[in-house]
């Protein structure tokens, strides 16, 4: 029992410490850098659920989607600027209500396809961001 009881210690250390990381993270990011940090986040909540699918563990998908939607919704589409990014943040939300409806539907018939065509777009989007941080970065951001 004291090695169980150490094992959880550990596994409750190791957590906390990986929090502690992501915070650190987080705090000391600039604002491109946290928009990746989301982009990374909406992806491997997708890669999670995909896994959960073919495992037939309908809670965990459901938490994991849950999670990338959350992601999209909350932080993506609720960090475009209308006013300043125009046509280009008008056509991004649109592209994120897209994959919002695309990872509902994945979590309602637990479709891999859906998942796919999720984070194929996140990670066309993503790429494109990565593309300009050097131009952010000399700008400033």
């Amino acid at each position: 029992m004291s090695a169980m009881r150490g094992a959880a210690a550990y596994g409750r250390g190791a957590s906390a410490y990986s929090r502690v990381g992501v915070e650190s993270g987080v705090m000391s990011a600039s604002p491109h850098q946290l928009i990746v940090m989301l982009f990374d986040g909406a992806v491997a909540s997708i890669r999670a659920a995909r896994i959960h699918i073919e495992a037939g563990n309908t809670a965990e998908k459901g938490k994991s989607i849950s999670k990338a939607l959350d992601i999209v919704n909350n932080g993506l589409a609720a960090a475009l600027d209308a006013e300043q990014g125009g046509e280009l943040a008008g056509n991004l939300a649109s592209l994120y209500d897209y994959i919002a409806r695309l990872l509902l539907a994945a979590n309602l018939h637990s479709e891999v396809a859906k998942l796919d065509e999720a984070e194929r777009l996140l990670n066309d989007i993503a790429s494109a961001w990565r593309e300009i941080a050097p131009q952010a970065q000399a700008a400033g951001g």
